[in-house]
C-alpha cells in the first residue's frame, strides 16, 4: 500500500510540474482579461495535467477559484461567455500541488482561503487607492509645478511598493501552501 502511494504521490508531483512558471506567466501575458473554462482546460491539457469541467466547476462550488464572470458576445443572438480571471490557472496549478502532497479539499481549503481572500482584497484596496491619486494628480491644474511632479513621482513609487508587496505575500503563500513541493524543489532551477 506504501508502494502504491508513493507511486500516486510521484505521478500526480511529476503531473504538476510539467506546466512550469514560465508557462504560467505566458497564458498570464496573453490573457490579461481573462480566460474561459475551456481555455483553462486546455493549458492544463498541453501539459498533460488532468482537469475536467465538472472539476472546475467543483472548485469554484468549494470556494477554491473565484466565479467567472458572465460577458456579452458581439453580435446578435450570441448570448454570454464566461470568463474566469487568469490568474485560476496560477490558482489551479497550486491546488494540483497541493493534492499531490496529499492535502484534502478540506486541508485546501483551509489553506487557499487563509490568506487567497485576504490577497484579493488587499489587491483590489491598493488598485482603488491608486485610482484616486491618480484622479487626484488629475484634477490638480498645476501639472507641470514641482509639487505635482514630486507627488507624482511618491505615487509612482508607491506603485512599484505595492507590485513588489503584492508579489512578495503571493510568493510567501506559494510556499506556505506548496511546503512539500517547495522542500523538495530547493536548489533547483525553473
Amino acid at each position: 500500500m506504501a508502494d502504491r502511494s508513493a507511486a500516486h504521490l510521484s505521478t500526480a508531483m511529476s503531473q504538476t510540474q510539467r506546466l512550469t512558471e514560465l508557462d504560467i506567466k505566458r497564458v498570464e501575458r496573453e490573457s490579461p482579461d481573462g480566460v474561459t473554462s475551456g481555455e483553462i482546460l486546455r493549458v492544463f491539457s498541453e501539459v498533460g495535467i488532468r482537469l475536467s469541467e465538472a472539476t472546475l466547476r467543483k472548485y469554484v462550488q468549494l470556494g477554491l477559484l473565484p466565479r467567472s464572470v458572465r460577458i456579452g458576445r458581439k453580435g446578435k443572438h450570441q448570448g454570454s461567455q464566461g470568463i474566469y480571471p487568469v490568474s485560476v490557472i496560477r490558482q489551479i496549478w497550486q491546488i494540483k500541488q497541493m493534492m499531490a502532497n496529499d492535502y484534502t479539499i478540506e486541508q485546501i481549503q483551509r489553506e487557499v482561503l487563509f490568506m487567497r481572500s485576504d490577497l484579493e482584497l488587499l489587491e483590489r484596496t491598493l488598485g482603488g487607492i491608486f485610482v484616486k491619486l491618480d484622479d487626484a494628480l488629475k484634477l490638480r491644474t498645476h501639472g507641470t509645478d514641482i509639487l505635482s511632479r514630486l507627488v507624482s513621482r511618491k505615487v509612482s513609487d508607491a506603485k512599484a511598493l505595492s507590485s513588489e508587496l503584492q508579489s512578495r505575500l503571493e510568493a510567501i503563500e506559494r510556499q506556505l501552501t506548496t511546503k512539500d513541493v517547495a522542500d523538495a524543489s530547493v536548489g533547483q532551477t525553473a
